[in-house]
C-alpha cells in the first residue's frame, strides 16, 4: 500500500498537499452550498410552483434525508472501491441531479432531484474527508487542515445564502440548481487532476439492504416530523411515520450486529469520544439549519428584503463562522481539550438562537438579527474542528471512508430532524397564535415572527442542554497529548 505521508516528505509534496486540500474543501463547499443556497429561494420557489408552507420544508429535507441516509453506503462504497472513483461518480451524478432540479415543473419534481442530489453528495462526502486524513498526518498539518475544512463545512451554508440571494434576484431561483453543473464539472476535472488514484482498502462487500433501512428510516422520522405541521403530533398519520421509522432504524442496528461484513462496523461506534463529537455536530446543525430556514422567510415576509439582500444580511454569520473557525478552532485545538471548545461553542451558538426569541414585527435588523449571526457563527466556528478531529481519531485507512461516512451523518440527520421538527413546532406555534389572537392588528406578521421565535427558543435549550451532557461526556486531551495523528500513519504502512 502506498504510503499516503509521503506528500509532505518534499516541497513538491507539501504542493500537492495544498492541491488536494483545495479540491476537498471546493467539494465539502459545494455540498455544503447546495444544502442551504436552496433556502434563500424557497420564497420565490414556493410562488411559482404553487405549494404551502407546510411542504416547503421538502425541498430542504429530501435532500439531507437521502444525504444522511446514504452517507455509510457511500463510506463503504469508498472504502471498497477507492475514494477517487467514489468522489468522481458523486460530482458527475450530482451534477445531473442538479440540472433536473433546476428544470423541475412541480413540487414532487423538485424534491426528486433533491434527493438525487443528496444521494450522490453521500457518495463525494465521506471520500472527502478520508482522504483529508490519511493525507494530512503531523499534529500542525491536521490541525490546520481540519480548520479550513470545519469551517468550509460550517460556513458555507451561511454563504449559500448569500450566494443564493443573489441568483434568485438576478437571474432566478432555477439558476441556484443549475449552478452546480458547472461547479461539479470544475471540481471533477480539478480531482482527476490532484488527488491519489487508491485502490479500495476494506474487504468484503456492498450491502444495499441496510442502506435502505437507513434512508428508509430516516425519512419517515422526517416525514412524521414534517407532517406534524399539518396534522398534530398526535395524529395516526405522524406517529405511524415516527413508530415506523424507528423500527427500520432498529432493525438496522440489529443488521449490523449479525452481518459478517457490516456496513456499520460496531467498532466505529464504540469510542466515546467518537459519539460525543458526532452528537455534538448533529446537535449544532439541528439549530443552524432551523435558523437559516427561519431567518430566510422573517427577512423575507416579514422585514420584505429582497433575495439578494436577505442573502448578504446574513453574511455576518459566515464571517463570523470563519474567522472563529481559523482563529479559534484551528489555533486553540492543539492546547484546549475539545471539550471546552465543543461544550463552549455550543452555549455561544445557543446564545445567539435565545437572542432570536426576542423578535417581533417592529424588530429591525441590527436588533436582535445581526448580534445572533453573529454568536451562532462564532459558536459552530469554534466547535466543528475539533469535533471532527475527535470524529476521525485513531481510525485505520481501512475504516477512514466509513468513519468519516458516520460523522458526516450526524450533522445530515441534525439538520434533516431539524429543520423538519422546528418548520413544525413555528407553524404550529403560528396557528396557535392566530386561533388566540382572532383580532390582533398585526395579523399574520405577528402569527408568523411568534412561530419564528417558538422554534429558536426550543434550539437555544436543546443546545445548553447539550453542551453541559457533552462537557460530561467527552474527556480526549489535547490533540498534541494524544496519538490521534499516529495511528493513520502507521497503519497505512502496515495495511
Amino acid at each position: 500500500m502506498t504510503d499516503m505521508t509521503a506528500p509532505q516528505a518534499a516541497p513538491a509534496g507539501l504542493d500537492r498537499s495544498r492541491m488536494i486540500l483545495a479540491v476537498i474543501a471546493s467539494a465539502q463547499l459545494m455540498t455544503a452550498l447546495d444544502a442551504t443556497i436552496v433556502n434563500i429561494a424557497l420564497p420565490s420557489a414556493q410562488h411559482a410552483l404553487g405549494f404551502g408552507d407546510a411542504q416547503r420544508q421538502w425541498v430542504v429535507t429530501a435532500y439531507t434525508v437521502c444525504f444522511a441516509g446514504l452517507l455509510l453506503f457511500g463510506g463503504r462504497v469508498a472504502d471498497l472501491f477507492g475514494r477517487r472513483r467514489s468522489f468522481q461518480l458523486g460530482l458527475a451524478g450530482f451534477g445531473l441531479s442538479s440540472l433536473l432540479a433546476g428544470l423541475a415543473p412541480s413540487l414532487p419534481v423538485l424534491a426528486a432531484g433533491r434527493a438525487l442530489q443528496g444521494a450522490f453528495a453521500a457518495l463525494i462526502t465521506p471520500s472527502v474527508l478520508s482522504l483529508l486524513a490519511v493525507t494530512f498526518t503531523g499534529p500542525r498539518e491536521r490541525a490546520r487542515a481540519f480548520a479550513v475544512y470545519g469551517a468550509v463545512a460550517s460556513s458555507g451554508a451561511a454563504a449559500g445564502l448569500l450566494l443564493g440571494g443573489v441568483i434568485t434576484e438576478y437571474l432566478g431561483w432555477r439558476w441556484c440548481l443549475f449552478v452546480n453543473v458547472v461547479l461539479a464539472g470544475v471540481v471533477l476535472a480539478a480531482g482527476r487532476a490532484v488527488l491519489p488514484d487508491q485502490p479500495g482498502s476494506a474487504r468484503g462487500g456492498l450491502d444495499p439492504g441496510s442502506a435502505v433501512l437507513a434512508t428508509g428510516g430516516l425519512a419517515a422520522v422526517v416525514l412524521g416530523c414534517g407532517q406534524a405541521a399539518r396534522d398534530g403530533w398526535a395524529s395516526p398519520v405522524v406517529l405511524s411515520a415516527l413508530i415506523g421509522g424507528v423500527l427500520l432504524l432498529g432493525i438496522f442496528a440489529w443488521r449490523q450486529t449479525q452481518a459478517p461484513d457490516p456496513m456499520l462496523p460496531l467498532r466505529i461506534i464504540a469510542d466515546r469520544q467518537r459519539v460525543g463529537a458526532c452528537l455534538a455536530v448533529g446537535t449544532a446543525v439541528i439549530g443552524a439549519f432551523g435558523m437559516f430556514l427561519l431567518l430566510t422567510y422573517h427577512l423575507q415576509e416579514v422585514l420584505h428584503y429582497s433575495p439578494a439582500r436577505a442573502g448578504a444580511a446574513v453574511l455576518p454569520m459566515a464571517l463570523a463562522n470563519a474567522v472563529s473557525g481559523y482563529q479559534l478552532g484551528n489555533r486553540l485545538t492543539l492546547r484546549v481539550a475539545p471539550r471546552y471548545l465543543i461544550a463552549g461553542g455550543l452555549l455561544v451558538a445557543a446564545a445567539g438562537l435565545f437572542l432570536m426569541t426576542r423578535l417581533t414585527p417592529a424588530s429591525g435588523y441590527l436588533v436582535p438579527i445581526l448580534p445572533a449571526e453573529i454568536l451562532v457563527g462564532t459558536g459552530m466556528g469554534m466547535l466543528f474542528p475539533p469535533a471532527f478531529q475527535l470524529a476521525i481519531r485513531g481510525v485505520t485507512q481501512r475504516d477512514a471512508g466509513i468513519t468519516s461516512a458516520v460523522a458526516n451523518a450526524a450533522t445530515q440527520v441534525g439538520s434533516s430532524v431539524g429543520t423538519a421538527v422546528l418548520n413544525s413546532l413555528a407553524v404550529s406555534a403560528t396557528a396557535a397564535y392566530l386561533v388566540s389572537h382572532p383580532s390582533s392588528a398585526s395579523g399574520h406578521q405577528a402569527a408568523l415572527v411568534h412561530g419564528y421565535a417558538t422554534a429558536t427558543g426550543w434550539a437555544a435549550a436543546l443546545l445548553a442542554l447539550m453542551a453541559a451532557g457533552l462537557f460530561l461526556l467527552l474527556r480526549t486531551a489535547t490533540a498534541t497529548a494524544t496519538a490521534t495523528t499516529t495511528t493513520i500513519a502507521t497503519t497505512t504502512k502496515e495495511i
